[in-house]
Parts: structure tokens; sequence; C-alpha cells
């Protein structure tokens, strides 16, 4: 046994999805703070937890009065959960699935996101808005599209995607105390997967990316239910010879550039993978940040990966068609390799 072996600390690690990290985030923050609430559709223990099961056990634990089952009314959900937040309070709102935030739209963007802006610093918003979405699961067009690219437009809000629920509890404990308006998307095979989750997870902070895996060649800067395809690419690259650097940005708006550009400097290719559509995606903004920061420096173009300019299809083989895959990445990752 090495001299490394013996002093690497040991870290107890626990089970659990992402569904579990939620709920023992909100558990836990909830136990600590008497301010935080939760409120969305069915969220009740009555009315099963809300529709995926995350809220399961609160209303129970924590009484109906801080843990709001409400109408269906998404643009009501996020004013109640704005005016409480005004009001000293520290709101969860659950809008069930992110196509749904367009109901809720001047909520989130005219007032949540501009409130602290318009009245000089005096006003802050300290709420959370908890939202699933995920191609894959042939939920079709109105219940799948990722449309984190809106929310990172406009000032005022943070945009986080975790990937592994390690990170969901520790960016959920993050949010909850953040002073202004942060939203969070659970992308939907990201819920169910069970990882181990060290015991005492505590807040990991929002605008940091994880290396996940460090590398050589190429640099690729991905996020979400997305991680899982990267790294099935990554394990076949490696096989291959390439040396990958794989990054989980987790916090999409601000995100990490002083990370992302330092594994670019080194590996000097950059392919960003993302299940958002390509046009007009979170990667065209990184690709032109790195290629001004890094002009000159670079062995080939920025990369970018993304859905094509088409809504969500029901049909499985137009879905898989939809979802950027293994073999994309492959060979994209490939290409830049190949070009110097």
């Amino acid at each position: 046994m090495s001299t490394d072996t013996l002093d690497a600390p040991v870290v107890e690690t626990v089970k659990m999805n992402g569904l579990q990290a939620i709920n023992a985030a909100l558990m836990e923050a909830m136990e600590a703070d008497p301010k935080v609430l939760v409120l969305g559709e069915d969220i009740a223990d009555n009315e099963g937890g809300g529709v995926v099961g995350v809220t399961r056990g609160l209303s129970t634990k924590f009484g109906t009065m801080r843990v709001r089952s409400t109408p269906i009314s998404e643009q009501a959900i996020i004013g109640a959960a704005i005016g409480a937040a005004m009001g000293g309070y520290k709101p969860v709102a659950e809008i069930m699935l992110m196509n749904f935030t367009t109901v809720a739209m001047d909520m989130i963007v005219n007032h949540a996101a501009k409130l602290r802006f318009m009245s000089g610093g005096q006003s802050q918003v300290p709420m959370v808005i908890r939202t699933l979405t995920g191609a894959g699961n042939q939920t079709a067009g109105q219940h799948a599209d990722f449309y984190e690219a809106w929310f990172c437009h406009t000032a005022g809000i943070k945009v986080v995607i975790p990937w592994t629920p390690a990170d969901f509890k520790g960016l959920y404990l993050s949010a909850i105390q953040d002073p202004d308006p942060v939203i969070i998307v659970e992308s939907g095979k990201t819920l169910f997967v069970p990882m181990d989750v060290p015991v005492g997870q505590g807040p990991i902070p929002l605008g940091k990316a994880n290396v996940v895996a460090p590398g050589s060649d190429i640099t690729i800067v991905s996020y979400g239910q997305m991680m899982f395809t990267v790294m099935q690419a990554y394990e076949e690259l490696t096989k291959a010879g390439v040396s990958v650097e794989v990054v989980d940005l987790r916090t999409i708006s601000p995100w990490d550039k002083e990370t992302v550009l330092a594994s670019a400097g080194k590996t000097g290719r950059l392919l960003v993978v993302h299940e958002a559509g390509r046009n007009f995606g979170p990667g065209a903004e990184i690709a032109a940040t790195v290629q001004e920061a890094l002009f000159g420096k670079l062995k080939a173009p920025v990369g970018r990966l993304g859905a094509p300019y088409c809504s969500v299809p029901f049909a499985k083989k137009l879905e898989d068609a939809f979802l950027v895959q293994p073999p994309e990445i492959i060979a994209e990752a490939q290409r830049l390799v190949a070009m110097g």
C-alpha cells in the first residue's frame, strides 16, 4: 500500500438518487430555518409529494403552512413566492415542468429578476424556482424543452443545472441561502440514477464548475443529464487514445469562465455539449467567450453540439435523433483533435 493511499482522506458516502438528494436538502434547510417555505402544485403528502415525489414527507413533518399545495396557476405560484421573499421568507417554488415557466415569464423576468435593480438595491428576492425537464422519456414538445438560455439572458437571476445527487444537495443548500432568485433545472435522468453522496454533504458554491476528469488533448464542457452521454463518449475516446478533460458546468449563469478558460487553454481544444438547441444556445456564448480570450492560442475552432432547431419529438426514433448521442461527440472530438 502506498503512502498516498494511507494519507488519503476517507470520505463516508451513502447511495442516493437526485430525488432523495433534493428532498434531503429541503429537509435540512427547513429544519435549520423556519423561514424556508415550499410551494407548488400537488406537493403535500396527501397529493403524493409532487409529480415525482421530491417533496414527499415534508408536509407531514413541517405542516401545510410551510409546505403549501397551490392551485394550477404558475403565475400565482411565482407571484406568491416573490411576495414571501420580499417579506423575509425563503420560498422554494415548484413549477412542475420547464415548459410551464412560460406561463410565469412576466413574474420571473420582469419582477423576481429585476426588483433588486429597480429598487436601487433596497429589495431582495431570495427565492428558488425548481423545475423539471429533459427529453428521452417521450413527453414531447410541451414537457421536455431546455430553455435555460432564456433565463441566462436575463440579468438578476442565477441558473443552475446539476448532474450528480451530491451536486443537487450542495447546490440546493447554497441556492436557498442566496439573496437573489435562483432557478434550478432538474433534468430527467439525473433524478433517478443513484450515486455516492458524501455523508453530511454541505453547500456547494454557485458559479463553480467541476473538473470531472483531467485530460490533455481536448476539453468537453457539458451539464445536466447530457453529462451521462458525455461520460459514455469519454470512455470510448479514452480507449481510442484521446485524453479528454471533462468539465461539468453545474451553474450555467454565472458560468465558471475561469475554470473553462484554464482547461481550454491547457488542452487547446474545446467542445461544448448541451441538450438545449444549438441555435442561440449556451454553447454559443461559451464558444464566443473562449475564442475571444484565447484567440491565436487554440489548436482548433471551438466545437458545439446541441439539439436541432426543432421541438422535442414524441416518436422514440425521432426523439433519439433529436438528442446528441455518444457517436456524435466522439466524431466531433476526434475531428477537432485531428485539426492540430
